[in-house]
Parts: structure tokens; C-alpha cells; sequence
């Protein structure tokens, strides 16, 4: 995968266990009612985040072009759901890469999901990070990848995009920093204000958002939604996805 590596900054994990947590308290809203412009795209999104994260959502969904609409793939995250996506990574990644060590294989998983076993909480799961897609009013994703295909196309900075695509992705990232987010270069998609990645992306040394929790009734039947998608999913380390 080539992607300019002049952009974007990276994240190891010592750097991001390094940042020190001053949590502030700001509670998860609902962004249905505190961002009404961002479509929902999933039906197991649970659609809550930080206060300060919905209100920014908002007013990039209204910096966007016309006909042009902010899409939430993923907000908050339990601890649980965080660890059934990294389960599901590794098993992949053992299928994808057999002969690969303990840590070759480590590596990869955590450059697309982040681990619960670490002093830096997920970002999804403090409420600070969002993955978020460009999508027309139908709902169907403006292109940002293409010739590329599944993680050949994830790094923000991808290089061999199509002229089209590269002028889709550079609306969603320009809009989304314009606003104060950070980007995970790794991931054209996701996005987050005052985590630990956030921190590490605008050399922080403190963040205000650590773990927080939701009232599991809001959302105890979308984690059913997710388990099942979760057995649905493909390979993403394998050529056919």
C-alpha cells in the first residue's frame, strides 16, 4: 500500500499510554437530537457521543457541500463491542497471515483496531472518536477510494486514487479537521477530539476523555444487531474483501 507518509502523525501505543487522563465529566448525548444533519448508516450504530463531539459533528454536516451529507458509521462503543472487532480481527489475521509471529500479527490488528488490554482506553469507547462516511441523500457513499480496494484504500493519505475520489476524500478530511477534529492516519474514516489519539495527533500531553459508560438498556438489543454483522463480515485482510 502506498500513502504518503509525510502526512498525518502516527500513534504507537507507548505514545498513546503516555497521556495523561484528565477526565471532565461531559456526558454521551444523543447525537440524533444534538446533531440532526449526520445520518445514521448502520442499524447497530449506537448513536450517542460526547456533548462536545456531537455539537462538532453538527456544524461539519453543515460546512459540507450541497447534496453532500456527514454519515456516522460507529460513535460510542461499549468495551465489550470493542473487544468482539479486535476478536474478530485476530482470527482473521491468523487466517490471512498463518506463518506470521505473535507480534507480526499483534501489529497488524492494532493498526485497525485498538486493544482493551492497554493504559489508553479505544477512543470509540471514551466517546471521543467517530468513523464517518460522505453520503448523498439516499444514503449511498460518495467515492473515496477507488481504483483501491479494502485496506489498500485506508490510509487517509493513499496515493493512486482516482481524481474523483481524491476530491471526495479531501472535502470529508479538510471539513472534519476544519472543525477541530484530529485524523487517524491510518483510517480515512475516523476521527476524534480529546482521546488519547487525539492527544498524541496534536502533541497533547493531557486529554479530557477517558472510559465512559452508557446505560446498557439504551443499546442492549444493537449489540445483538452487531454480533450478528460481525459473523457476516469478510476477511478484510484477504484479497476478496
Amino acid at each position: 500500500m502506498a500513502w504518503d507518509r509525510t502526512k498525518g502523525t502516527p500513534e504507537p501505543i507507548r505514545l498513546l499510554n503516555r497521556v495523561k487522563e484528565r477526565e471532565n465529566g461531559e456526558p454521551l448525548v444523543s447525537i440524533l437530537e444534538v446533531a440532526p444533519k449526520v445520518k445514521i448508516l448502520r442499524p447497530q450504530v449506537i448513536p450517542y457521543v460526547r456533548e462536545t463531539i456531537a455539537k462538532m459533528c453538527q456544524e461539519a454536516a453543515e460546512r459540507l457541500p450541497e447534496n453532500m451529507y456527514l454519515g456516522l458509521v460507529e460513535g460510542w462503543r461499549p468495551l465489550e463491542r470493542q473487544q468482539r472487532i479486535y476478536d474478530h480481527f485476530w482470527q482473521c489475521a491468523l487466517e490471512a497471515f498463518p506463518d506470521r509471529s505473535f507480534s507480526s500479527l499483534r501489529r497488524t490488528v492494532c493498526r485497525y483496531i485498538a486493544p482493551t488490554d492497554q493504559k489508553a482506553p479505544p477512543g470509540h469507547c471514551t466517546g471521543a472518536a467517530v468513523d464517518v462516511h460522505l453520503v448523498n441523500d439516499q444514503n449511498e457513499p460518495y467515492d473515496v477510494s477507488s481504483p483501491l480496494t479494502g485496506f489498500g484504500a485506508a490510509a487517509t493519505y493513499a496515493l493512486g486514487l482516482s481524481e474523483t475520489a481524491l476530491k471526495n476524500r479531501s472535502i470529508l478530511v479538510e471539513t472534519m479537521l476544519s472543525v477541530g477534529f484530529s485524523n487517524c492516519r491510518d483510517e480515512w474514516w475516523h476521527y476524534s477530539w480529546g482521546d488519547a489519539g487525539w492527544a498524541v495527533r496534536t502533541n497533547q500531553d493531557s486529554c479530557p476523555y477517558g472510559l465512559i459508560s452508557l446505560e446498557r438498556s439504551l443499546y442492549f438489543h444493537l449489540e445483538k444487531e452487531h454480533e450478528e454483522t460481525t459473523k457476516a463480515r469478510q476477511n478484510p485482510f484477504l484479497p476478496s474483501a
